[in-house]
């Protein structure tokens, strides 16, 4: 299905010639409304004239198409954007395309004019117009000697290399009003490179073979947001920023010196195993795990990335945490069953909330408590005013294998908690520590714990559950002090919107309601548990069999009934769903978020859904815990979408939050 442009405007400067009058020949024969802007200048940016942007116009019309000129300078930003409302009433791409020669007799001030400032002057009078229709496609045209630097274009180059970090930004500050920016480096033969190159390269090098690039990033169905692309002689790459691993320099309350720089240059160089940095979150982590170490152990790992790669897999396996004890007493039982959703509202519970009860038990899972202890030399025990009345713990801790899986290494660390000579429980973590493998070590391990195998048949039980706001806050309590599960500021720091819960939360969520389901809330009948502890991904793997979807239209019912008229409101749209399994439909649902307070039923929709997607039920798991990006299941045909294909984009309403689905 060819890429339409119909009802969209396009706004593109220096459209007069080269690059920029390809773009809107391909723009206005594919049905859009286009902006010719194009001061008329010569090859050295000099002198002034309608005359190409006019002859540009005049080709568009001759071919049916719609186009006027504007022979404003860019920076004049409103005047261009004015000339795009006064013709057409809207405004939805903007393209950035003006190029000078060797420009040795102009100054900085007037390159950085025209190229940076002028940019940023179009830009900000579209901005509020498509902030308003939820809808804008921005490119910036950078350089490669923006990008690498070039000899005798220092001014050229700076101006250049500041559109890709203005596109960068527009691109994080658009996304959520569906405002997307990208940046294209393109080589093509024009008015500058025909005096420069011979012939056969410059026709090799032709305008056409950038400007597809370009037609594709600005379409609606393109969601690429911050890229940038290296294009010419029909082909493309992309480019992205990398890092080495790097090292640590200095020690606790020691000074930094440049001999300890000197002395890891080779390492602090050293590409292998690097980073790809996608966001200034994932640039500032690398110092907080320094501070970190820096707190905790008084002396940092060499590479903040790979807490484990200074010790070899030969060195670690074996080797003894120092023993700890742990302190508690009836309290700490209750807190914890608190901070994994136990409430006096539920009889069943108070067994494990009320320490008078004839039959008061810790749960089985407070054993991962005084376990976590052993590895972070944390817990409730080094809190003042909780030592009446004890039982203590002691923990040996032993790391049992270490593992390399490629991008990271596993440690297996094997955790024993005794009450005097009796054993009370056992635990074995697995800690992915990213950025330390590659050592050449093992990929899997007899020794680790593995899981039972989930039985192929539907589930026996379904449960849905929820947490509530200040469950983190509440489970932290227990002894994860972690700043990420309860600190704005600091969540962000780690590319998170908020705080997140525990991912032992969850745990301790899952598996109380396998003990009430299973063992009617008897502890003694609980002999081990083994599962993923980031999402609530594992206890459905636990439960195993069935349709997996099941559980996340319930989750989406619960969530209508809260939000219905909030959604209704926001959403206005009715989505059919058509679940398959193994190439055939088993299962089909109706989300009404256009009627009444909205609603979720099971069957298709009994008129016309203005949305109707098919996916299979494994996929659809994939996509709403967020492995599989729901635009590339589209192109790949892993998820088809029928009707208003934009409307689906609404959807992210009820499915984000992927840990509570």
């Amino acid at each position: 299905m060819s890429l339409s442009f119909e009802g969209k405007v396009v706004l593109v400067t220096g459209a007069g010639g080269g690059i920029g009058r390809e773009y809107a020949l391909a723009f206005a024969e594919r049905g859009a409304s286009v902006v010719v802007n194009d001061l008329g200048g010569n090859v050295k940016g000099g002198g002034k004239s309608s005359a190409a942007a006019d002859k540009v116009v005049e080709e568009i019309r001759a071919k049916g198409g719609k186009a006027v000129a504007n022979y404003d300078s860019v920076e004049d930003g409103e005047k261009l954007i004015q000339t795009a409302l006064d013709a057409f009433g809207r405004i939805g791409e903007i393209l950035r395309d003006r190029t000078f020669a060797r420009t040795s007799d102009l100054d900085w001030d007037l390159i950085h004019r025209v190229h940076l400032r002028g940019s940023f002057m179009v830009t900000r009078a579209a901005w509020n117009h498509m902030k308003k229709q939820k809808f804008g496609r921005i490119i910036m045209t950078t350089s490669a000697a923006g990008i690498y630097g070039n000899f005798g274009q220092a001014n050229y180059s700076a101006a250049k290399l500041g559109l890709l970090g203005l596109a960068n930004t527009l691109a994080i500050e658009g996304r959520k009003y569906n405002i997307f920016c990208n940046t294209v480096a393109p080589l093509a033969g024009s008015r500058l490179t025909e005096t420069i190159m011979p012939p056969d390269i410059v026709e090799s090098l032709k305008p056409e073979y950038v400007a597809p690039l370009v037609l594709w990033l600005c379409h609606e169905q393109c969601q690429e947001n911050g890229g940038l692309f290296e294009v010419g002689a029909g082909w493309i790459g992309k480019l992205r920023w990398e890092r080495s691993q790097g090292r640590t320099v200095r020690q606790k309350n020691q000074p930094m010196t440049p001999e300890a720089v000197r002395d890891q240059w080779d390492k602090i160089c050293d590409f292998t195993d690097a980073a790809k940095i996608t966001n200034i979150q994932e640039s500032f982590q690398s110092c907080m795990n320094v501070l970190s170490q820096l707190d905790s152990e008084g002396e940092v790992n060499a590479n903040p990335t790979a807490a484990a790669a200074s010790v070899t897999s030969a060195e670690a396996v074996g080797q003894k945490l120092p023993p700890t004890t742990f302190s508690f007493t009836h309290t700490q039982c209750i807190l914890y069953a608190l901070g994994v959703g136990m409430s006096t509202k539920d009889p069943d519970h108070l067994r494990f909330l009320y320490e008078g009860h004839q039959d008061f038990s810790c749960l089985p899972t407070f054993g991962v408590i005084p376990s976590q202890a052993a590895m972070m030399d944390g817990g409730l025990s080094s809190i003042p005013g909780l030592n009446i009345d004890f039982t203590q713990s002691n923990l040996n801790a032993t790391i049992a294998d270490v593992l390399d899986k490629g991008s990271g290494a596993v440690i297996l660390l094997d955790v024993n908690t005794y009450s005097g000579d009796e054993l009370v429980c056992y635990n074995q973590f697995s800690v992915f520590v990213v950025g330390a493998g590659g050592f050449g070590g093992r990929r899997t391990s007899e020794k680790a714990k593995a899981p039972v195998p989930p039985p192929k048949r539907a589930p026996d039980a379904v449960v849905i559950d929820s947490t509530t706001r200040d469950q983190a806050a509440l489970y932290r309590l227990s002894g994860d002090w972690n700043p990420l599960h309860i600190d704005p500021s600091f969540a962000a720091m780690g590319g998170f919107k908020a705080p997140i819960l525990h991912g032992l939360c969850s745990f301790g969520f899952a598996a109380r309601h396998v003990l009430k389901q299973f063992a009617d809330n008897d502890p003694s009948r609980f002999k081990a548990i083994k599962a993923s502890v980031t999402l609530f991904v594992a206890f459905i793997d636990f439960l195993g069999g069935g349709l997996q979807s099941e559980l996340v239209f319930a989750e989406i019912s619960r969530r209508i009934k809260d939000l219905g008229p909030e959604l209704v409101k926001k959403v206005n749209a009715v989505f059919g769903w058509e679940i398959t399994k193994d190439g055939k439909n088993v299962a089909e649902w109706t989300i009404d978020l256009k009627n009444g307070s909205g609603s979720l039923h099971q069957g298709p929709y009994s008129g016309k859904a203005d949305v109707t997607i098919t996916v299979s039920d494994e996929n659809f798991m994939e996509v709403v815990q967020g492995k599989l990006n729901p635009q590339k299941a589209f192109f790949s045909g892993k998820l088809k979408v029928r009707g208003n294909i934009m409307l689906s984009q609404k959807l992210e309403v009820i499915l984000k939050d992927h840990a509570r689905l």
